[in-house]
């Protein structure tokens, strides 16, 4: 009989697998798809790369630090910072003390004030000295009402926060909790935003090698129809698969089937579309993410081929284009944005880019691929953490894996993943 089985092969799934099996216990993988790795994915076609909607590593996340072999990835750097862009107009903002010999352009940046340079630099100290593990517990806030709390500016919000940081949680309305930012800023000023060379579906591809390896047993196309507490064990493709644990890796909506634990129900959404350039036409961009500071067109434009030029044929430039909504009222939401055709998208990207670059052309620019995102991260406002189920909340020996068990990021899935396996070798050493 198989010791554990797991139900769900994205990040989660895989990291916990291959510490089960890693512990010395007999480990199968059920995945309902044919590709592992949940959202995190990548498609090659016509000499181009796409992931699933703009994805980025960093490499400041403790557990990918833990789990990944960063160096095999063959990562590619954005550079720190980003390029504030908006009508005829665009300025670079540049971590100085990652770019030492920026330092001077970013202080003579208008679109950040003095004083918010400075109050950056604080919180970067101040958040250097945070603990890790305790940040998410303690009162929270919006990011919104933390940034205005601590005495930033209402330019500050609208030119950077919010097309930077809405870019992370998916609605430049900046309502979801504080503690994301927080998280979040530390990484970005203690490590780098990458891609791997290959595609951000490189990491399951990855984690998939690594379970393999030390023995887990992977399927792929089979459906989980039914998780029994008692026993336990699971009803995949017809077959009655017994075990001593069970963990369920699956999204939130099917974990709440497949368990009856109560897991996050609202969603965040985006929509990327992949648009290419004449090779020979390099944007301005210093390989950093174009932000929007104004609150139409695409919020964030990423140069990908410029920082992994292994995501483009070499006579073309591949650019990402992602939209996300507001979720105050004071301008699109996703719904809106849902709506819209592509066409009428790719209309936006194109006249964004014109605006932000007018010294170019862009009457050859192709639209080569459009994601709409229903499901990009569960929805997590302030207070969201706390409301959270634990890895051991089902009954019985089954164990949930999963982002939704502490925040929306690969750091979440793969901490889940190693908090579901801990428990669940406990669970089996205490029989």
């Amino acid at each position: 009989m198989t010791d554990v089985v797991v139900v769900g092969g994205g990040l989660a799934g895989l990291t916990a697998s291959r510490q089960l099996a890693d512990a010395g216990l007999s480990v199968r993988l059920f995945e309902r798809e044919q590709t592992l790795g949940g959202r995190v994915q990548t498609t090659a076609a016509d000499g181009f790369q796409f992931d699933h909607g703009f994805q980025v590593l960093f490499t400041g996340y403790p557990a990918v630090r833990r789990e990944l072999d960063l160096e095999e990835l063959d990562l590619r750097p954005f550079s720190p910072g980003a390029t504030i862009a908006w009508s005829n107009h665009r300025s670079a903002f540049v971590d100085p003390l990652k770019r030492p010999s920026a330092a001077l352009r970013s202080l003579l940046n208008t679109d950040i004030t003095l004083r918010d340079k400075l109050r950056l630099l604080w919180l970067r100290i101040a958040l250097g000295r945070a603990d890790m593990d305790t940040l998410f517990e303690g009162s929270d806030q919006s990011i919104a009402e933390y940034l205005s709390s601590l005495g930033f500016s209402d330019r500050f919000a609208s030119r950077f926060a919010e097309p930077f940081y809405g870019g992370i949680t998916l609605d430049r309305a900046l309502t979801s909790s504080a503690k994301i930012f927080e998280y979040t800023f530390r990484m970005v000023t203690n490590g780098e935003i990458v891609v791997p060379a290959s595609g951000m579906g490189a990491i399951a591809e990855q984690l998939h090698r690594r379970a393999v390896a030390v023995g887990v047993e992977v399927e792929t196309g089979v459906e989980v129809d039914a998780v029994d507490a008692d026993g336990p064990s699971i009803c995949a493709g017809g077959e009655r698969v017994e075990a001593d644990a069970v963990i369920v890796a699956t999204d939130p909506k099917q974990a709440t089937q497949l368990t009856g634990v109560t897991t996050p129900t609202g969603a965040q959404g985006s929509i990327t579309q992949y648009v290419s350039i004449a090779g020979h036409r390099q944007l301005d961009t210093g390989r950093r993410i174009i932000i929007n500071a104004e609150d139409t067109g695409p919020t964030t434009v990423a140069p990908l081929s410029a920082v992994a030029p292994e995501y483009a044929r070499d006579d073309r430039t591949l650019l990402s284009a992602t939209f996300v909504g507001r979720s105050d009222g004071a301008g699109r939401d996703m719904a809106a944005l849902f709506a819209r055709s592509d066409d009428a998208l790719y209309g936006e990207v194109r006249a964004a880019l014109g605006s932000w670059y007018p010294e170019h052309r862009f009457d050859d620019v192709e639209l080569l691929r459009t994601d709409r995102i229903e499901y990009a991260q569960f929805a997590q406002p302030p207070g969201f953490y706390e409301q959270l189920p634990a890895v051991d909340t089902p009954e019985g020996a089954v164990f949930l894996a999963g982002e939704y068990t502490d925040w929306s990021s690969i750091q979440g899935a793969m901490k889940s993943g190693t908090e579901a396996a801990a428990a669940t070798k406990r669970s089996l050493e205490s029989r």
